[in-house]
């Protein structure tokens, strides 16, 4: 069985005459029991959301996990909305006021879906591997956009670590989605 992968929401950082304009791609993943939505951040309103999460034939109960690839407020901002899920990190797991960890590097949750470390962008940054029929995709925050962009990362706690993070996923990803752009083939 593989994973299935879709994007609900593609992300974008834009200066636009009001200020600049942020939104995280938001994905769904399904495996067996799971329904997970990835980095459910900034949104011009949650019902978009909500909307695209129906378009996909879930509801916003259905959702049983939310992972953030790290903790910016542009990728957490709706984590509550989501009333039965789980949230993961790259080491934790919350249930209701319940704060525990989990092994991090290799995490399971379900068949065909684990965590990996990847920090650089901030120190607790991790990636979210998916095995689906496509290939395997790496959601992740160690580019922001499509174009491998940018280089060198403006908001970088740790740019050494981003460019190791950037070469561990580059080696296991067909696919990557990154933080604020549509996803990219890896090709070489």
């Amino acid at each position: 069985m593989t994973a299935r992968l879709e994007v609900l929401l593609t992300g974008y950082v834009e200066e636009r005459d009001d200020g600049e304009h942020v939104r995280p791609t938001v994905s769904l993943v399904r495996s067996g029991e799971l329904t997970m939505v990835v980095d459910p951040g900034l949104v011009a309103s949650p019902e978009e959301i909500a909307g695209a999460l129906g378009a996909a034939g879930v509801a916003m109960e259905d959702v049983t996990h939310v992972f953030l690839t790290h903790h910016h407020v542009d990728h957490t901002r709706n984590a509550g909305q989501f009333p039965a899920a789980v949230v993961v990190d790259g080491g934790s797991i919350y249930r209701g006021d319940v704060w525990s960890e989990h092994a991090g590097e290799g995490f399971v949750l379900a068949e065909g879906v684990s965590v990996i470390s990847t920090p650089g962008h901030s120190p607790e940054c991790a990636s979210l591997v998916v095995e689906t029929d496509e290939g395997t995709a790496v959601l992740t925050h160690a580019w922001w956009f499509p174009d491998r962009t940018p280089t060198i990362d403006p908001l970088a706690s740790d740019q050494g670590a981003l460019e190791e993070s950037r070469r561990r996923i580059l080696a296991v990803a067909d696919i990557v989605v990154p933080g604020h752009g549509a996803p990219f083939h890896v090709t070489g």
